[in-house]
């Protein structure tokens, strides 16, 4: 699949937290035999993103079909794990979607959605669920330098995002995914429960 005629889109997995309520980094957690991001750079990739890049963090990992980029400030938060990822997308890289290691539900086809809007001409495409924007984020390359001047703390491209409304489309991928996140040990016995009810695409 192709942007635009400007080449695919990267994907960006951040993976750097070390899953204090959960006693240890969500990066490595398994989920039916499967570590999360493992998971994460499969679903990036079969929706079309190349490179795949993975923000790692708490814990040094290695993933085949990926490139793992350090984050030595990673305890500063999600935001700088943002920043580490748009620092070490290759040069004329023309959008990436963000997504997050703990959101397993999230599935191919929605990324898939994000792209068709990007090239259907949005600047910035969110998933919804309920109405509700959550992950994944597609951003226009324009946008990079920004969004990771706003990401601080705990805060990704949210607050990028919501000083400038007028950029972001909203995608409803309510039928195609879940943006159900893993942080506690109940939290993993629900997903795996999700798991066995809905496969992911």
């Amino acid at each position: 699949m192709t942007l635009r005629g400007e080449g695919s889109p990267a994907g960006l997995l951040l993976a750097a937290g070390e899953g204090s309520r959960l006693g240890r980094p969500k990066a490595t957690l398994e989920l039916h035999g499967e570590r999360l991001v493992d998971r994460g750079v499969r679903m990036l990739r079969d929706a079309g993103c190349s490179p795949v890049v993975v923000v790692a963090g708490a814990e040094p990992i290695e993933v085949i079909g990926a490139v793992v980029v350090p984050n030595p400030g990673w305890r500063d938060g999600m935001g700088s794990s943002l920043r580490a990822g748009l620092a070490a997308l290759p040069p004329g890289c023309p959008a990436a979607v963000v997504a997050l290691v703990d959101q397993p539900l999230v599935t191919p086809a929605a990324v898939r959605r994000l792209i068709a809007a990007y090239e259907e001409g949005a600047e910035i495409a969110v998933a919804t669920y309920g109405g509700a924007p959550r992950n994944p984020v597609l951003l226009g390359a324009g946008h990079f330098a920004g969004v990771a001047e706003a990401a601080v703390g705990d805060q990704g491209a949210r607050g990028y995002l919501r000083a400038h409304p007028e950029l972001v489309t909203p995608v409803a991928c309510d039928d195609v995914a879940a943006p159900d996140d893993i942080d506690t040990p109940d939290d993993l016995a629900a997903m795996n429960a999700a798991f066995n009810r809905r496969e992911p695409r």
